[in-house]
């Protein structure tokens, strides 16, 4: 259930709307406007009677929510979320650039490429330090020695760090080192993992499952919301079709369905997506046309010696090239890059 307050209601009128919801047994989620408050009551109850809330002052309208993710919909917020993280918006006017390796391989590595994300313009260093990988076999990634490694190339270099948490005992950890929290595509539906990250104060990117639907993707993110930390981005990868030319089927459709059902800022992954790098330069610029708020783009300066999805990440003077070219699409659409 939404109730939008009047524009004059008074914070004493606000409260007493809280109470008697909270009175109710409904789970208060509250959006603060430049014009009026929109409080989202969340709960099960079928049979409640909207007319115990519409009759309180300082109340305009009272509506139930149809549609499964409540606090991730329009209805809740017509608003645009903008996520701010020291100087670097997500969700604005500007695209943001999350670039790096796959994963973090030594100090030399990291260092050299945080340099070229740097001299991009990029704001965010990406690298993973735990790797999920289909076979146990391969590299799992450097645990927390990659994490202090990727801080510390981020520092040298005045970027924010986003990277992979797998698991609840790995929040704390990550917590120290990172700037955004990453939640796989594999953990999509983890829901104990989201559960605890909705704890968390800082932002969380969530991927899209390999076989979701937007609609299982938004409920997963309204995990997130429920915990109290309304700082959620979403990532769409590529989902699992029949098509095999292709590591993923890129859904860019997915972009504008997003920004019509929710507020929360897309961001896109066409590194994982394609899964070869000749392919990642023009589904980028179809992203950023399709109106992501952000891309994600792996690249490695010796990919055929990378541990992990060499065969995706882009030489550093194609990510180069391609951050000029993604300049001039984002100018013609209104935006910054």
């Amino acid at each position: 259930m939404v109730v939008i307050l009047q524009k004059n209601a008074t914070e004493a009128q606000v409260q007493n709307v809280v109470k008697h919801l909270e009175d109710y047994g409904f789970q208060i989620h509250k959006s603060t406007g430049t014009e009026r408050t929109i409080i989202g009551a969340i709960g099960v109850k079928p049979n409640f009677d909207t007319r115990n809330i519409s009759i309180l002052d300082g109340v305009d309208e009272v509506y139930r929510v149809t549609t499964p993710f409540k606090l991730a919909g329009r209805s809740f917020q017509e608003s645009n979320t903008v996520i701010k993280i020291k100087d670097v918006e997500i969700g604005g006017n500007h695209v943001v650039m999350m670039s790096g390796p796959c994963s973090v391989e030594s100090e030399d590595q990291i260092f050299r490429l945080a340099k070229v994300v740097a001299d991009s313009g990029a704001t965010i260093l990406r690298g993973g330090a735990f790797k999920p990988r289909t076979s146990p076999y391969a590299f799992q990634g450097m645990g927390e020695e990659g994490l202090k490694l990727m801080r510390a190339a981020a520092d040298q270099y005045n970027l924010l760090v986003i990277t992979e948490v797998m698991q609840i005992e790995q929040i704390d950890l990550i917590y120290k080192y990172a700037d955004i929290f990453q939640v796989g595509a594999r953990n999509m539906q983890n829901f104990s993992l989201l559960k605890e990250l909705g704890k968390v104060d800082k932002p969380v990117m969530l991927k899209r499952g390999i076989a979701a639907t937007i609609e299982e993707w938004l409920m997963s993110a309204e995990y997130i919301l429920s915990g109290g930390n309304k700082d959620v981005v979403l990532c769409e990868r590529g989902i699992r079709t029949f098509e095999n030319y292709t590591r993923n089927t890129f859904d860019l459709s997915a972009i504008p369905v997003v920004h019509k059902k929710s507020h929360l800022p897309i961001i896109a992954d066409p590194s994982h997506a394609t899964g070869l790098r000749d392919q990642v330069p023009p589904m980028a610029r179809a992203a950023v046309a399709a109106g992501a708020d952000g891309l994600m783009i792996e690249f490695h300066h010796d990919p055929e010696t990378a541990l992990s999805d060499g065969p995706q990440a882009l030489l550093p003077n194609t990510y180069l090239k391609l951050m000029e070219e993604l300049r001039l699409i984002a100018k013609a659409i209104g935006r910054t890059l």
